[in-house]
């Protein structure tokens, strides 16, 4: 399962969820009280759950992205209020739900992280 934009930015990628917050944070455009949702909530899926930095090596596996296992329960219900955060700022999201996402570069027990087919 994914969460992502329905629009590919610059580099050709349909940026995910935490991007798309992140980029509203940086620009700062969220209120005092999204920042603090915001904050707290990276902090916890920070802490929840590895993020592979050699896996989004942009020469050897470019276009990586992240899919969360639909066995991620505990990360998957804390999604939303990401998910009201960009609907509140007028930013699309979509959910994509796929069996074979693309060439598998990395994967633990509640994500997979692929390099696309349309990318490869």
């Amino acid at each position: 399962m994914r969460f992502e934009s329905p629009v590919r930015h610059e580099r050709g990628l349909r940026p995910g969820v935490f991007f798309l917050v992140n980029t509203l944070a940086r620009e700062g455009r969220l209120t005092p009280e999204q920042r603090a949702f915001w904050r707290a909530g990276n902090d916890w899926f920070d802490a929840a759950y590895t993020t592979p930095s050699t896996a989004y090596d942009r020469a050897a596996n470019p276009g990586a992205v992240a899919w969360f296992k639909s066995t991620a329960t505990h990360l998957i219900e804390r999604v939303p209020g990401y998910l009201d955060l960009l609907a509140a700022h007028g930013v699309p999201c979509r959910t994509v739900r796929s069996t074979d996402p693309g060439r598998v570069v990395y994967e633990d027990d509640v994500q997979v992280i692929v390099v696309p087919y349309e990318a490869s």
